[in-house]
C-alpha cells in the first residue's frame, strides 16, 4: 500500500518524476544534481513527503528548469490524480 500526504502530494511527485525522466535522470543522478539521497527524491515522488519551498527550489535547479515548469506540470497532473480511484 502506497502511504502519501495527499494527492496535491501525489501529482507533485508524479510531475517531478516525469520531469525527470524527460531529462534522462536517474533518480540517484537526480539527487546528487540537487544535493538530497536518491531515497529523498523517491519520497517526494511517491508523494511519502511535503517538500518545502527551498526543496522545490533546489529540484528545479537540478532539474534545470524554473520552479514555475515543474508546478504547471503538477497543475496538469492534478486532474488525473482526483479523477484516479485510489
Amino acid at each position: 500500500m502506497i502511504v502519501f500526504h495527499s494527492q496535491d502530494h501525489l501529482a507533485l511527485g508524479r510531475a517531478l518524476r516525469e520531469f525527470r525522466a524527460r531529462r534522462g535522470l536517474s533518480q540517484e543522478s537526480f539527487g546528487s544534481r540537487a544535493g538530497m539521497h536518491r531515497n529523498y527524491v523517491g519520497a517526494i515522488e511517491r508523494g511519502e513527503i511535503n517538500p518545502t519551498f527551498k526543496i522545490l527550489l533546489k529540484l528545479a535547479r537540478a532539474l534545470d528548469a524554473p520552479l514555475s515548469d515543474l508546478i504547471r506540470l503538477y497543475e496538469d497532473r492534478i486532474a488525473e490524480v482526483r479523477s484516479s480511484p485510489r
